[in-house]
């Protein structure tokens, strides 16, 4: 797999808190140009950016983020308000904390209204693989594949750590075979990227792919 088609599995990402609309708008140019699957960028930007992209490119934005303990009611509006301003894909953060109780009634309570929310638009499940035990993500992996959720997600970025091959690998030997794999955060060569998508990851996130790829044209790559 050369750097032009892994980017078919990218979501191109920006969500840094200082991300201006310059920079926003730079991203979508550069995901319409080498057709990555979406852009990820705050939900403040979702309406401009659907406005200026049209239909050309898949817009996710990201719902009580980075930390994940909004109450689940703001996580709805937060959701429905996304997905009114145009947003294709939600990628939700899970409520850590409820996790580290037990309380896995609630998380996946949390996570079918979300989806109920997004009818039939993509719901991703982040469940910041750094923070949880192999126990704790197994559960995970359980719990999204009950909720009707569309894809279970490593991380958010912002956290200690990011995706590892060693999370993705537990993730589809866990999930169900409906639930797709979204590797995230940290991935910084297109061998690491192709490696996470030989493990089964089907969207990887990510601000680096684009700039990786355009150097390996220019060292006569593809």
């Amino acid at each position: 797999m050369d750097g032009k088609e892994t980017l078919k599995y990218v979501d191109h990402t920006l969500l840094t808190q200082t991300a201006t609309w310059e920079e926003i708008r730079k991203i979508c140019d550069e995901a319409m140009e080498f057709g990555t699957a979406s852009v990820c960028i705050p939900p403040s930007y979702v309406k401009a950016a659907k406005e200026y992209m049209k239909d050309r490119m898949a817009v996710c934005t990201v719902i009580g983020f980075p930390n994940g303990y909004s109450t689940t009611a703001v996580k709805a509006y937060e959701t429905k308000d996304a997905i009114a301003n145009g947003a294709d894909e939600i990628d939700m953060v899970i409520n850590i904390g409820w996790v580290k109780d037990g309380r896995y009634d609630r998380v996946e309570e949390e996570i079918r209204t979300l989806k109920e929310c997004c009818k039939d638009k993509i719901l991703k499940v982040i469940i910041e693989t750094c923070l949880l035990t192999d126990e704790e993500k197994i559960r995970m992996c359980e719990v999204v594949t009950r909720s009707g959720a569309d894809f279970i997600k490593t991380s958010t970025g912002f956290s200690k750590a990011g995706a590892t091959f060693d999370d993705v690998a537990l993730f589809k030997a866990h999930v169900g075979k409906e639930v797709k794999i979204k590797a995230a955060g940290g991935i910084s060569s297109l061998s690491d990227a192709e490696r996470f998508l030989e493990l089964g990851a089907e969207r990887l996130g990510t601000s680096r792919m684009i700039k990786l790829v355009k150097q390996e044209k220019s060292d006569g790559g593809y």
